[in-house]
């Protein structure tokens, strides 16, 4: 995963904008290329047990960033952090993991592919914990601040309202940072802190062109490519949207019999559009969020 390097402040290489901190680190660990951290740079964040909403927004948050060439940040976390990770370097951006841990470890395990992917891809893994140090509670919340640090701005995609997310958009509310957050539901208690963002004042990010628009006014890049229009979608898919539910309560919305929408979703289900949550209820698949089916659907 490439050469170790320390910066100490001071340094010629050393991000400026870790002084912001109230406490900044004296030294900080890397891996992969320290100019990474210097940016421009977009913090994304989000649950570490997501909906396939949040995925979604993560993967759509980064691959927009990386299209407009800003390097994009993350705790590497399972869930909302490495979906953001590999999508910016799906897009072919580069990214930066800011660990809890060591550097030279990595944090939870199934995040190897986006360490490995930062720092053979012009990112870097970085830390303010000392080589070999393993994962301690202590630790995340100065990660959480490292990240809401280093760049001018952070997308927080989903969280709820007692979460790391929250502590990191509330360092970046210390920092003077700018907060992008994307709604979702008031039933949904995932979304319940991006809400609550948004009501206190965030910028809100309804869709993916007023994204795009926001990063190129905050960071004066031009995206490489315009977002595609999208078919609108039936009226199974539409309530769906709205939040998930279960069969019986997607039947009485819509005024038809369960084996009816049974019927439907089994459908859906077959052809990705919709997934069944381990609570029973269904919601639309990340790949529909995303857009990659262009059909219109009931």
């Amino acid at each position: 995963m490439g050469d170790r390097w320390e910066l100490t402040r001071g340094d010629d290489l050393w991000p400026p904008a870790l002084d912001d901190l109230a406490r900044p680190p004296e030294r900080i660990f890397g891996r992969g290329d320290p100019e990474a951290l210097r940016g421009p740079c977009l913090s994304v964040v989000g649950a570490r047990r997501p909906t396939p909403y949040g995925v979604a927004v993560a993967e759509m948050a980064a691959r927009v960033a990386a299209g407009c060439g800003v390097c994009v940040v993350s705790g590497g976390a399972m869930g909302c952090d490495r979906a953001a990770g590999a999508a910016a370097l799906a897009a072919g951006g580069r990214t930066v993991v800011v660990s809890g841990c060591g550097a030279d470890l990595v944090y939870p395990a199934s995040s190897r592919d986006v360490y490995e992917g930062a720092v053979e891809r012009g990112g870097a893994v970085v830390s303010a914990e000392p080589w070999g140090s393993g994962p301690r509670r202590w630790a995340f919340p100065k990660r959480n601040a490292l990240i809401a640090a280093l760049s001018r701005v952070l997308v927080v995609t989903e969280a709820g309202l007692r979460s790391g997310t929250m502590s990191t958009a509330e360092a970046a509310l210390e920092l003077d940072r700018v907060i992008y957050a994307v709604p979702g539901s008031i039933f949904s208690p995932s979304s319940a802190g991006t809400n609550r963002l948004i009501a206190e004042g965030a910028r809100v990010i309804p869709d993916e062109r007023t994204l795009a628009v926001a990063i190129s006014l905050d960071y004066g890049r031009v995206p490489l490519a315009s977002p595609a229009a999208r078919d609108a979608p039936g009226p199974v898919m539409s309530a769906l949207l709205a939040s998930p539910l279960r069969p019986d309560e997607l039947a009485a919305r819509m005024g038809e019999d369960v084996l009816t929408v049974l019927r439907t979703l089994t459908d859906h289900e077959a052809r990705g559009l919709v997934e069944r949550l381990p609570d029973g209820r269904y919601s639309p698949t990340r790949e529909f969020l995303l857009g990659h089916n262009g059909a219109t659907v009931g």
